[in-house]
């Protein structure tokens, strides 16, 4: 070491030696310096105001930690520095006003990674993004789709059904695979072997139906999850092979799913034109569209507090449409969609990214839900759907029900379709 400090001291002194010898007077030599330094200092400066996102942004870090320090400094008891940061981050997101947008910790992350992750559990299975930006297989449930297939924790996703997925977040992956839910699909290791995924065994049916006394197709859809706008358009061909007069569609309790398949049956039952928007927030919109085949029957879209996401914007299209009555309760208000962006320190922030628009660019968020123009309550919410037919009497209602809610739908329908 001393050896190098020496050959180091005495290059400099030969470069220096050199410069002199050039005739380079002293102050220029001073001058150089000093620009050189000055160059440091600003590359310096503004790699900073690089990581930082600017001077605005440099400033704002700077009012946050002379607080931290104020308080930490003059304050009468010991304030717990680590709690601040983490009461600043939770206000920040809470001040959007958005409430499907908030702040989590890393414990509190790693708990929703758990839960949103066993959320498929038809596919058995829970996944975790790597650094490498593939996705590790965290535990598999016994006896599920995914154990049948060979899966096991610790092995390494890079694909599904061919579609790489290393540029995927956590949450665009478990879409890709909801997608998949009542099919087989192919699932990508490391080492490039593919093991087959059979969901169809462990599927369960979203819809319901039945045709009711007073001669009205029922239809309940549970969810809009894969699958299931086969299942409800199946559903409603059944009913029309029996004749019904007029369709119930009931999406109350129906917490959304995919926009795909909330598309896929909107294009069955309506005309021609714009179904829905998403928009993001730049503005940039894309459309979905329905083609000119159409079911022409007096119908009845039923709602309610618990109707979310995918199922509002589809209750929102029939009703800008006008193709079908809205029958219930005002809905939840939550159809924009969220992304988990995670942090460095291993918290991270669900932040709604992205809007559904119905066909008139109505912001179902902004405007609070989807309202009714029938506005209807049950006495017992519990009964919602348990009506087992109708009496066919002079009212068209139920003898077995006490389900407001849809015998006010079923007479509406009674006499609309008569």
């Amino acid at each position: 070491m001393k050896k190098l400090l020496r050959r180091f001291l005495a290059a400099l002194g030969r470069f220096l030696s050199r410069l002199f010898n050039y005739g380079i007077p002293l102050k220029f030599m001073l001058i150089l310096l000093v620009l050189v330094g000055v160059v440091a200092v600003w590359q310096t400066y503004s790699r900073m105001m690089d990581k930082v996102g600017g001077k605005e942004d440099f400033d704002e870090a700077m009012h946050y930690i002379e607080i931290k320090d104020a308080v930490s400094e003059h304050y009468i008891d010991e304030a717990d520095r680590a709690q601040m940061g983490r009461s600043a981050a939770y206000a920040m997101v809470s001040e959007l006003g958005d409430k499907w947008s908030y702040y989590m910790s890393p414990d509190e992350y790693k708990s929703y990674k758990l839960s949103s992750a066993n959320e498929y559990s038809g596919i058995g299975m829970s996944i975790s993004k790597e650094e490498s930006g593939y996705f590790r297989v965290i535990s598999v449930n016994a006896g599920s789709a995914a154990a049948d297939a060979g899966v096991s924790a610790g092995m390494i996703l890079t694909s599904v059904d061919g579609e790489n997925i290393k540029e995927l977040s956590e949450d665009q992956a478990r879409t890709l695979i909801r997608s998949r839910l009542n099919t087989k699909f192919t699932l990508g290791v490391s080492g490039g072997d593919e093991l087959t995924v059979d969901c169809t065994r462990t599927h369960q049916s979203a819809v319901n139906y039945r045709k009711e006394k007073t001669d009205a197709g029922y239809v309940q859809i549970y969810n809009f999850e894969a699958g299931s706008a086969d299942e409800a358009i199946d559903a409603i061909e059944k009913l029309l092979e029996q004749n019904i007069v007029a369709l119930c569609i009931d999406v109350r309790g129906n917490p959304g799913g995919l926009a795909s398949e909330t598309q896929k049956l909107l294009d069955y039952l309506l005309p021609a034109g714009t179904l829905f928007y998403t928009a993001d927030r730049k503005g940039n919109e894309e459309a979905a569209k329905s083609d000119s085949m159409c079911i022409q029957l007096p119908m009845v879209v039923m709602i309610n507090s618990g109707t979310y996401a995918e199922a509002e914007v589809f209750a929102a299209c029939m009703q800008e449409y006008q193709w079908a009555t809205l029958f219930g309760e005002t809905t939840t208000g939550s159809t924009r969609d969220q992304e988990t962006i995670e942090l460095s320190d291993g918290s991270a922030i669900r932040l709604s990214t992205k809007s559904y628009l119905t066909p008139n660019h109505v912001d179902i968020s902004v405007q609070g839900g989807v309202v009714p123009e029938m506005i209807i309550y049950n006495s017992d919410p519990s009964t919602a759907g348990t009506t087992q037919g109708t009496t066919g009497g002079e009212q068209g209602t139920a003898s077995v029900s006490n389900d407001e809610q849809l015998m006010s739908a079923l007479t509406f329908l009674s006499k609309t379709g008569a």
